[in-house]
């Protein structure tokens, strides 16, 4: 009947274009909405822009709404020959999930804490069992009951008070990581009265089970610059402000250390930190400094016994090292070195037990992770056999163990949760990924570390994975990955929705660029500020490098990368068009000088030490020199899908709008460019888990319309 009722319809279109052959063909490709030019002068160092589209800046202004609407309506217009496609990849992506899945339970003062899903349903609950796992079950917060009503929800920051009877949690139904804060009594189910509004979701509770110690942003910036102090049951409007972070440059945070012993309120810029402390026990005493802040100096703070232990860089540790120092004397002049710093290997973090102190590392770009005993004899490295792994400790709260919980996974192998007895050197594996369909055998992949050369000669790595049978003919369609930024390490991690491209042929690559930190700090340092464009010239040399060695060719290659990864794909698109069929730029930073000009925008002045101060002509002009939406020229540029959230808090969503608007102008192809705009969701996209794979899968099918690949 369906089909009958579509050739009507197709009957009556075929009919009505013939008897007025004026209007639009069906077949016809819709134009694609142009934005209105509003020319608005831009200067600073004599240097003058016109910006077009700055009007796109206001998302209270009915006539954006209504550009971005039209830009929706012209990508779905467009694609709706994908739709069932993208219907068929969603529904294959879920088809390999466990949907009625659950974490591996921990242990934390008397009761085993679990995240679980259901079937069917998009949101996580939270639930414990007291003492047991064989104890009944108490569900603390069932997300898919809180999230009825709402097309946008993210519960975070839940914390439990010490005697287990109160959990702060922390509502955002908007998607701008705005946080409301409430208490529930976990013992009645009763939510408190006490409700706290425009919070950042970080919370800390003393340990009289009665205060709350909290963060909170400024307004319009959204930097976490105060802390407060909350008692059960007082008025929230009078809670007491306890620390204001007056630098523009720093953000707060609070939380109570794995001892329990202390309270600190951690103040950090991407170049400085600075901790302040208090006795969990005493809530109403004064923060005192840890060490002052001294600009250059990185400093993390643990606790355990009588001392403090210090992972930081200084004294010239450009890698860290690790320190220790009396709790009575905390400066740094106090501080003893406990791990030296190594050229190279970079140290990333502790984690301290009663008898073990468990170190996390990085060498040669692989995850490393050391179990040293505190009696100072045998030490020892997990063994790891291949070179695309990623390894990482877990949730480890418990002091008194020889247990330690981490987690595995590599390109070809679904994750894993193991705990590894420190004593007896005997793993357990609690969980493992389940990959279900019956299709799926790791066997049946291969995955491999390259190392291209930059034009400089730096070596960069890359991690692949891809389906045997793959032959290196030029023809293989490649989707190149990376981020770049913020010395973030872009790990090699198993995705089984990945799949559904490596099923269907494609090679999947990571590029290990530099502006990571994957080969120490050095790395990152080389790709910030002053050096950002080996970021991009990285990425370029990789994609060369695939090219030469025929892994794949211009007309089969794919670039990806999302925020700061979608600075990368503007600049990329900018510099080397000719080697990309396609690109996915995801919630892309591309206006760059005038983002980095407006102090007013969440996360500006807090980025000065990662791209530079542009109110500094130096490097105001090296950033001029790439800003994406600043360099758009009148050239070719590659198929392109991009995509942003109207409430994003990191990534405005005028930079994509913008920077789409005024591609469509000057570019001189007639390629597809789409803009993609979330109504209803911030920078991580939608908040459900099956909601997130929909978007997943509309890229799926632009990379797989391109390569013409439908089954």
């Amino acid at each position: 009947m369906k089909k009958r009722f579509f050739l009507s319809c197709l009957c009556l279109i075929f009919a009505s274009a013939y008897a007025q052959p004026k209007k639009q063909s069906m077949t016809q490709t819709p134009k694609p909405p142009v934005a209105a030019i509003k020319p608005k002068t831009l200067e600073k160092h004599g240097d003058v822009r016109i910006d077009n589209y700055f009007w796109l800046n206001d998302r209270e202004n009915p006539e954006v709404i209504d550009y971005l609407k039209q830009e929706n309506e012209y990508y779905n217009k467009v694609t709706a020959h994908t739709k069932a496609f993208q219907e068929d990849l969603f529904k294959e992506m879920k088809s390999r999930i466990k949907e009625d899945d659950e974490s591996v339970p921990y242990l934390y003062n008397g009761y085993y804490y679990i995240t679980r899903f259901e079937k069917g349903q998009d949101y996580p609950i939270y639930a414990r069992k007291k003492g047991s796992l064989s104890a009944p079950e108490e569900i603390m917060f069932d997300c898919n009951a809180m999230a009825k009503g709402h097309k946008f929800f993210q519960l975070s920051g839940i914390s439990v008070s010490n005697d287990n009877r109160f959990a702060i949690f922390a509502v955002d139904v908007v998607g701008r990581r705005i946080y409301t804060l409430q208490i529930k009594n976990l013992q009645t189910g009763e939510i408190l009265a006490d409700k706290i509004d425009k919070a950042t979701g970080n919370v800390a509770w003393a340990n009289d089970n009665k205060t709350i110690f909290y963060t909170r942003q400024d307004e319009k910036t959204l930097r976490s610059d105060k802390v407060f102090k909350h008692k059960l049951g007082d008025d929230t409007a009078k809670d007491q402000l306890v620390y204001f972070e007056k630098d523009d440059t720093f953000n707060v945070s609070v939380a109570k250390g794995k001892s329990k012993k202390y309270i600190a309120i951690s103040c950090s810029s991407t170049l400085t930190d600075e901790f302040r402390t208090i006795l969990a026990d005493e809530p109403n005493s004064e923060f005192k400094i840890f060490q002052p802040r001294v600009r250059g100096l990185e400093y993390s703070i643990s606790h355990y016994g009588d001392s403090f232990y210090i992972v930081t860089n200084a004294d010239g540790a450009t890698n860290f090292k690790l320190m220790k120092t009396p709790e009575t004397a905390t400066t740094k002049e106090n501080w003893k070195d406990l791990i030296a710093h190594r050229e190279d290997v970079l140290l990333e973090g502790i984690d301290i037990f009663k008898d073990y102190l468990v170190v996390s590392e990085r060498s040669n770009g692989l995850n490393k992770i050391k179990i040293m005993p505190w009696s100072g004899n045998g030490a020892y490295y997990l063994p790891f056999e291949i070179e695309t792994y990623t390894a990482y400790t877990t949730t480890n709260v418990d002091f008194d163990t020889d247990v330690l919980r981490y987690g595995y996974q590599s390109m070809a192998t679904p994750s894993s949760i193991i705990d590894f007895n420190m004593k007896t050197k005997v793993k357990e594996i609690k969980k493992e990924q389940q990959v279900l369909g019956g299709k799926f055998d790791k066997n049946n992949y291969i995955e491999e570390r390259l190392w291209a050369t930059a034009t400089d000669g730096t070596k960069i790595p890359m991690s692949v994975v891809y389906r045997k049978g793959v032959k290196k003919d030029g023809k293989n369609p490649l989707l190149q990955y990376a981020y770049g930024s913020y010395g973030a390490s872009m790990d090699p991690y198993f995705s089984s929705t990945r799949l559904s491209l490596l099923d269907r042929g494609f090679v999947y690559v990571i590029a290990h660029i530099r502006g990571g930190e994957e080969l120490g700090r050095q790395w990152y340092e080389n790709g910030k500020l002053l050096k950002k464009k080996n970021t991009f010239t990285d990425f370029i040399d990789c994609s060369k490098y695939l090219i030469a060695e025929k892994w794949t060719s211009p007309e089969h290659l794919y670039a990806e990368g999302g925020s700061a990864g979608g600075l990368l794909m503007g600049a990329v698109v900018n510099m080397a068009p000719e080697l990309y069929n396609g690109v996915i730029a995801q919630v892309p930073f591309v206006d760059v000088m005038t983002t980095m000009l407006d102090d007013s925008i969440p996360l500006t002045t807090g980025e000065y030490d990662e791209w530079g101060n542009p109110n500094d002509k130096t490097y105001y002009d090296y950033m001029r020199s790439y800003s994406p939406y600043d360099n758009v020229t009148a050239k070719a540029y590659p198929n392109m899908y991009v995509s942003t959230g109207l409430h994003d808090s990191q990534v405005q969503y005028w930079e994509p709008a913008k920077w789409v608007a005024k591609l469509r102008v000057t570019k001189t192809d007639n390629k597809q460019l789409f803009l993609d705009t979330n109504m209803d969701a911030g920078h991580g996209g939608a908040s459900g888990r099956f909601e997130a794979l929909k978007e997943l899968a509309k890229e799926f099918a632009f990379l797989l319309d391109l390569e013409k690949i439908k089954s």
